[in-house]
């Protein structure tokens, strides 16, 4: 249910102390999770720890406004994204290529591509955020948390509201908190036979996600089942079929290698197609978007600032393009220095200009599907990963078209080293179109000011990229990369920057499974048809990219987003006859925001105790605990029926007139 956005601003929004606390903010969270994502295989979103935080900092001050809070959020929002980098960068150690991350190399490889990804989500904001239905889970979740602490909506809906918050918050983090001492599992699953071969059911118990499925709709989450049970109970079970099940076969094992080495790069290719055929249909509401923007620069050089309401006020076109081309200069000096090795060094001129311009073109592309993904499920839910294996299939393409594939194996791990770091730069513009729609998003929602938003987000970019090269030292410097030479016994294992480096090295080896990828292409052909078809005979839609998120990510991952959207389509029929019925949908979302918050906020703390005592599970109170499983699901499932009935009845009562 979309939110109505509060009042126009005040002035007090981009502050000199809102900058400071959330440059703070950044490098806490961006270390944070680059330790978490490469030694644990897990992040965490920072939207709304941040904009919990920085309302409990900036609550000192009288003059505090809510835009300065979402400012906050906005620079911190940072730190979840920009920290994917990892799933690219540990690839240069991986090939040998690197030693050790060097400081200013690494660090201008992610501003600029960081910035890149600000200046190409400028003009999609009035395609992708105003002019758009999307549902932004994230965004709108962030909204809530900066209305409920700013008091908006009223004495009585505000009390509500935030009682809905907290005590959805508090059930979330106490339930996380339950699942780290192993007395109650974090997740469950059971691999078995099925027909010819084998699969694996799984789920991670996280509230968030049940949160994230109630915001995001039945559509959306309809789509996700739908690519769910094509990859689990077809691919899988075929592939493993395929691979061969030998008595006492370890199920586990073939299930997860099988997926992650066949079924993913089938998801891959359905994700392209879905790609493709989603900017194709957004490409008119993004033309308009750029020609808005230029509209817009123009009224506001003829009728000065004051000619355009706040909240329409973006980076001046002029600024955006000028700010894409000079980057492009840094670019290709890094791209030169990167080349210095043959057989790019021989001839460099070619393919540094090829590469400018991919980055250039493709980095455009992949801003808008990135965008779209975050308006689908929220930008911690989409798979940026998938999107860097395609764009790694590009320049590894070139490559190979350039210099063939019968290189020698120096020429050949110099290509690859290159693919990789263009692909890097391309990453950052992912990442961070990804997470800037997400936060306008936010900012249309709280009345903010665009062009402060986009400022605070080349703050949070910078911020991020200082910090981000040393702790990635430090990582490897104690543990290392598994396939990394000399990578010792308990070497980080980073599977996303070994699967990506595994296809530059099989597109320019000339051994990558290219039938994978046509076979989910063609999947992706299908859900297109499909979509299409319901679309035109009115009877709903089945969002092709939402199908291939289904099929490319661990059903650990995606099963809850559907139970969630069920439970809150079930509530808001519920809810139809209360006395209120948009308030009670209203307390709903709150509800849902709540345990999205928890889960974060309570990711934070573990963050830092596991930092802090360098353990793995530094809770855990129990080990192998024999009814952890029956615990875990009866506390999790009974904690979300118990919260949306007590929503229901705080629904019940209408508001005071």
């Amino acid at each position: 249910m979309a939110s109505t956005p509060i009042p126009a601003p005040s002035l007090k929004e981009l502050t000199l102390r809102g900058v400071i606390l959330g440059a703070l903010i950044t490098a806490l969270f961006t270390a944070a999770n680059v330790y978490l994502g490469l030694k644990l295989g897990l992040t965490f979103a920072t939207s709304i720890p941040a904009a919990v935080i920085s309302m409990a900092v900036l609550k000192f001050f009288n003059d505090a406004t809510i835009q300065e809070n979402n400012i906050v959020q906005t620079i911190a929002s940072a730190a979840g994204t920009l920290s994917a980098i990892i799933f690219v960068l540990p690839g240069l150690i991986m090939i040998g290529w690197w030693t050790g991350f060097p400081f200013w190399l690494s660090a201008a490889t992610i501003a600029l591509g960081g910035i890149l990804g600000v200046m190409y989500s400028v003009p999609l904001r009035r395609a992708l955020v105003t002019g758009s239905d999307l549902p932004y889970p994230e965004g709108v979740a962030a909204a809530e948390v900066l209305k409920v602490g700013a008091g908006v909506g009223g004495a009585e809906e505000n009390r509500r509201g935030l009682a809905a918050i907290v005590l959805s918050s508090l059930v979330s983090a106490a339930f996380a908190l339950l699942a780290q001492t192993k007395i109650a599992v974090a997740d469950a699953a059971r691999s078995f036979g099925f027909g010819s071969g084998a699969t694996t059911v799984s789920t991670s118990l996280s509230m968030a996600l049940i949160g994230v499925g109630h915001l995001v709709g039945m559509a959306v989450g309809i789509a996700m089942l739908v690519g769910l049970i094509i990859s689990w109970f077809v691919l899988v079970p075929w592939q493993t079929g395929l691979a061969g099940i030998t008595a006492g076969a370890d199920l586990d094992t073939l299930v997860g290698t099988v997926f992650r080495e066949k079924v993913r790069f089938i998801g891959a290719g359905t994700i392209g197609v879905a790609a493709i055929w989603t900017l194709l249909r957004i490409l008119g509401p993004i033309v308009k978007g750029v020609t808005s923007a230029i509209a817009a620069s123009r009224a506001r050089s003829v009728g000065g600032q004051d000619s355009l309401p706040l909240t329409e006020r973006d980076l001046p076109i002029g600024i955006v393009g000028g700010t894409i081309l000079f980057s492009l200069i840094p670019i290709g000096l890094l791209l030169h220095a990167f080349a210095s090795t043959n057989p790019i060094a021989a001839a460099p001129g070619l393919t540094i200009g090829l590469s400018l311009l991919y980055i250039l073109f493709a980095g455009a592309v992949i801003a808008a599907i990135t965008g779209y993904m975050a308006g689908l499920i929220g930008a911690s839910n989409s798979p940026v990963s998938g999107v860097g294996i395609l764009t790694v299939l590009g320049i590894s393409l070139i490559l190979a078209a350039i210099f063939g594939r019968d290189i020698g194996v120096d020429a050949s791990k110099s290509l690859v080293a290159f693919a990789l770091f263009v692909t890097a730069i391309i990453f950052g513009v992912a990442t961070i179109a990804n997470d800037n729609l997400q936060d306008l998003k936010t900012g249309q929602l709280v009345g903010a000011t665009p062009w402060r938003q986009q400022v605070a987000l080349v703050l949070g970019v910078i911020f991020g990229s200082l910090v981000i090269p040393p702790i990635l030292t430090i990582l490897n410097d104690a543990f290392g990369f598994q396939g990394a030479p000399g990578a010792g016994p308990n070497a980080l294992a980073a599977p996303q920057a070994a699967l990506i480096s595994a296809i530059a090295q099989g597109v320019l080896g000339g051994n990558l499974n290219w039938n994978l990828i046509g076979l989910g292409a063609a999947i992706g052909v299908m859900a297109v048809a499909v979509d299409e078809i319901l679309r035109a005979t009115k009877r709903g839609c089945l969002p092709p990219l939402a199908v291939g998120m289904g099929i490319y990510l661990p059903m650990a991952l995606t099963l809850l987003i559907p139970v969630g959207a069920v439970l809150g389509y079930f509530y808001n029929k519920a809810v139809e006859r209360a006395p209120d019925p948009p308030f009670a949908q209203r307390l709903g979302v709150l509800m849902a925001t709540g345990l999205i918050v928890g889960e974060s906020l309570f990711g934070v703390t573990f963050a830092a105790i596991v930092g802090a005592t360098d353990n793995d599970t530094p809770l855990a109170l129990v080990t192998d605990f024999p009814l952890a499983v029956p615990i875990g699901l009866t506390v999790f499932t009974g904690s979300i029926l118990w919260l949306y009935a007590a929503t229901r009845r705080k629904a019940a009562h209408a508001l005071p007139a």
